[in-house]
């Protein structure tokens, strides 16, 4: 095959994936107005529902515009031989392999940024402004951006000279090397993601001493759960919206609840949502997903392995000089297919786990206090109650609010 023809095969798989993820938003779209199910209409009055319709509209609207726009750019960038004239610019700077490549994706990253800044600020400060949900004020927005540019540059930076670094060393073997790296990086980020990262973007205090704190602690006790951390992030200094996770295993395992949840919830709804979370833990289902990540990343590698050293993956993007990190952008686009497939698999099983989450928090708990939670959390975030199934399939990493109602009501 020749670089012209796999030029036009890039082509024709971003226009398909274009053109799905498109034809997916309008079926959902379509599904905006239809009837809510009896066992849901508690979770709208007459005035929230029409704000809740208004709401996911205009997100309609402005994700349509906005993805246009970037697949437009992206097509312009492929014919125009963008990458040719960054790789080139990049070589006449600096003249060693990480280097070029390390200035290949700043420069790439920062064209990136410039397309999608104006959209994020407009997402921010007037949609999610216009339905009462931002808290995020200029400041917060200008520093969490620059701090999000510091850790991509040193974190990502970093990952990708010792990636390249493993190519230059251990030639086509060099994915054995990456995969090991990859796999201890999920791990540290899996175990201390909540004490490492989530300080730079938000304050955590441990849950104060009170009825809440003791009724989590009755209910952790009679599980056989051990947890000493439970933490409150100010998660109401960005947005109203609630949320609960937990995170990491061992001695680092934290339950974290946003302030915005335990604002909306009542104390027995909380401990559901806390039961749900402790869930995830007992069935492993954190592991379960290092697992499923690390054998996709191992897959992938491999993979990319074949086709590294092919100039016709190079020569496909318009660079004449065969690299490493030109060879990297040319497979990511040809490997999107497999990606949505994989990333159907992923869903699949976090729906699939969710639904394990909620069997044990009923089980062990109750299950009419952890739907009161969704129901509120729904309502609050003015979610869609009749999301289309294909795209709930395709898109959804939990299941709907009716499939999880249901489930735990046994029907």
């Amino acid at each position: 095959m020749d670089a012209s023809t796999l030029f036009y095969i890039i082509i024709g798989i971003l226009v398909f994936d274009f053109v799905l993820d498109q034809f997916l938003g309008y079926l959902n779209y379509s599904w905006y107005s239809k009837p809510v199910p009896q066992e849901l209409e508690d979770v709208y009055d007459a005035a929230e529902y029409e704000k809740s319709q208004e709401y996911k509209k205009t997100n309609y609207r402005f994700g349509l515009f906005s993805s246009t726009f970037s697949f437009l750019a992206v097509l312009l960038f492929l014919f125009y031989d963008g990458f040719a004239i960054i790789d080139s610019w990049a070589r006449t700077q600096v003249n060693h392999d990480i280097l070029v490549g390390l200035l290949f994706f700043t420069v790439i990253a920062a064209a990136g940024e410039i397309i999608s800044l104006p959209f994020s600020y407009y997402s921010t400060f007037v949609i999610e402004e216009k339905f009462g949900f931002n808290k995020t004020t200029l400041k917060t927005f200008i520093i969490d951006k620059l701090k999000g540019w510091l850790l991509t540059a040193i974190l990502g930076g970093g990952i990708l000279s010792l990636v390249i670094v493993c190519y230059n060393w251990a030639g086509a073997n060099f994915w054995w090397y990456v995969w090991i790296l990859i796999f201890v990086i999920s791990l540290l980020m899996n175990m201390f993601y909540a004490r490492w990262f989530v300080p730079l973007f938000n304050k955590q205090t441990p849950l104060e001493e009170g009825s809440l704190k003791t009724a989590i602690a009755s209910y952790a006790q009679g599980v056989g759960f051990q947890l000493d951390k439970i933490f409150v992030i100010d998660g109401s200094k960005r947005s109203t919206k609630a949320n609960a996770y937990f995170s990491g295993f061992g001695n680092e395992k934290r339950v974290t609840l946003y302030d915005t949840l335990i604002s909306k919830l009542t104390e027995e709804e909380i401990v559901a949502v806390l039961a749900h979370e402790v869930g995830h833990y007992k069935r492993k289902h954190i592991i379960y997903n290092l697992i499923a990540s690390t054998v996709t990343t191992g897959f992938t590698l491999w993979l990319f392995s074949l086709f590294v050293d092919s100039t016709t993956l190079s020569e496909s993007l318009g660079v004449a000089i065969s690299s490493f990190h030109v060879g990297l952008v040319a497979f990511g686009l040809l490997y999107s297919p497999i990606s949505t497939v994989t990333g159907i698999v992923m869903s699949s099983l976090s729906r699939k786990f969710e639904f394990e989450a909620d069997a044990y928090a009923r089980d062990t708990y109750e299950g009419e206090p952890l739907i009161g939670a969704l129901k509120k959390l729904n309502k609050t975030s003015l979610s869609n109650l009749t999301p289309h199934p294909a795209y709930v399939f395709f898109n959804y990493s939990h299941p709907t609010l009716y499939q999880r109602m249901m489930a735990m009501r046994g029907n």
